[in-house]
């Protein structure tokens, strides 16, 4: 019996990953790489130690992946602060849903605390979620199931009692290895076959779980 609900943040709670994926390719050609969409895209919700791999098998060991990514923060918080933020369709629905059924619900990202509690805050929907679990909580981020684990931890639920809700591949990757039940809401790219392997299900709307809970 489904107990808990766990939800990725950034493209799937809310509409940020378009930002995220121009601020991270106008930071690497600010250094003067070039990035193709194909590569940014297999940035979404990568945590470290993953992040720094994947740059220097791009770029070689001389990529400075700690000043892009602090470039790319300072894009990303100008962007935000900018712009709209805005819920992804069917998310606040679906979260007062949860509540009347009494299904916990917590978030599992691997955007830092300080951040993500904001934009939950920003958005008024921070107090629908019973926890919030950051990467920065635990060793590896996204798709190791460090923070999945950590949160049905914080929860006290096993894994398989819970539904995880992502929008990414590296996400998915993540919640499947700690033994969630997977669900795939995509924001910017489809799952191919294999992926579609590891998941309990694929809805194009959020408001599609309800018929799964």
């Amino acid at each position: 019996m489904i107990s808990t609900m766990i939800f990725d943040l950034d493209g799937t709670l809310i509409d940020t990953e378009k930002y995220y994926h121009k601020c991270w390719m106008e930071a690497v050609e600010h250094f003067g790489y070039s990035i193709t969409h194909e590569q940014a895209y297999g940035l979404r919700s990568l945590g470290m130690p993953y992040l720094r791999e994947y740059f220097r098998e791009l770029y070689g060991p001389e990529f400075d992946v700690d000043t892009v990514k602090a470039y790319c923060r300072q894009l990303t918080d100008k962007a935000f602060s900018e712009n709209p933020i805005e819920l992804k369709p069917g998310a606040e629905e679906l979260l007062r849903y949860l509540q009347e059924k009494k299904i916990r619900a917590a978030v599992a990202t691997a955007t830092a605390y300080e951040r993500a509690a904001g934009l939950l805050k920003r958005l008024n929907i921070f107090d629908y979620f019973d926890r919030v679990v950051s990467a920065g909580m635990v060793e590896r981020g996204k798709p190791a199931p460090d923070v999945y684990l950590h949160a049905c931890r914080e929860l006290g639920v096993e894994p398989k009692e819970c539904i995880a809700v992502e929008d990414s591949p590296n996400g998915v990757m993540s919640a499947y290895r700690a033994g969630c039940q997977v669900v795939m809401v995509p924001d910017q790219t489809e799952p191919d076959e294999k992926l579609r392997e590891l998941l309990y299900q694929k809805v194009d709307s959020l408001v599609e779980l309800k018929e799964y809970i």
